[in-house]
């Protein structure tokens, strides 16, 4: 169940996101989540944390790029999710359950946090405190990627952009991310569009 996002929600049918994620992405979504994981500049090695995970999708795609000396921990508030993820995990991911806003993490444990369509889930109040978390588990210099999702232009976006604003999710999403990356210290180096849906931003976390 997906609760009104002004006040924070969850998804709590795995299968059923799934589902719906594969027609969302008219049959593309690992052609587009491989070019996500390679946005990431995930390497062999690298400790990866996959904020708002899901159902897992995005960490297996980043697991055979870290290989085995990697490890991918995918992090989401929805036990049901997780217990999807990890039913699903390969040797190198691994997920618990927790919010984005109160990562119970340790500071500067990561080389990447990534997340994918979980922002706008997360209470308007708390998604700075959610970028200001993923800078503190970084390490200096650490990387940040973040993909949220962009209407389509003409009439058709404004029918989802109605909808959106019904249901609290965020239909600008340069607005939201362009200000608070920075504000949380750091450095964009990278933003554009991934065809048809979304919108995304790279940085770079600024040395102390």
């Amino acid at each position: 169940m997906l609760k009104h996002a002004h006040a924070g929600g969850t998804i709590d049918h795995p299968r059923s996101y799934e589902l719906l994620s594969s027609v969302a992405f008219l049959g593309r979504r690992r052609e587009i989540f491989t070019r996500i994981g390679a946005l990431s500049g995930a390497r062999p090695g690298d400790r990866v944390l996959d904020v708002g995970c899901g159902t897992g999708y995005l960490s297996r795609i980043l697991s055979p790029l870290i290989g085995p000396t990697g490890q991918v921990t995918g992090v989401d508030p929805s036990p049901q999710m997780i217990g999807y993820a990890m039913e699903r995990a390969p040797g190198n991911c691994s997920y618990v359950v927790g919010e984005g806003q109160a990562l119970d993490l340790p500071d500067a444990s990561f080389d990447i946090v990534v997340s994918s369509l979980a922002v706008h889930h997360m209470p308007v109040d708390a998604r700075g405190e959610a970028v200001r978390e993923m800078a503190r588990v970084l390490r200096p210099g650490g990387r940040l990627l973040i993909v949220e999702f962009r209407p389509p232009t003409g009439r058709l976006g404004d029918l989802v952009a109605r909808f959106c604003a019904r249901h609290g999710v965020v239909h600008r999403p340069e607005e939201l991310l362009d200000e608070l990356i920075p504000q949380a210290g750091f450095d964009i180096d990278a933003r554009g569009t991934l065809p048809p849906l979304l919108y995304y931003v790279r940085a770079v976390l600024k040395p102390e």
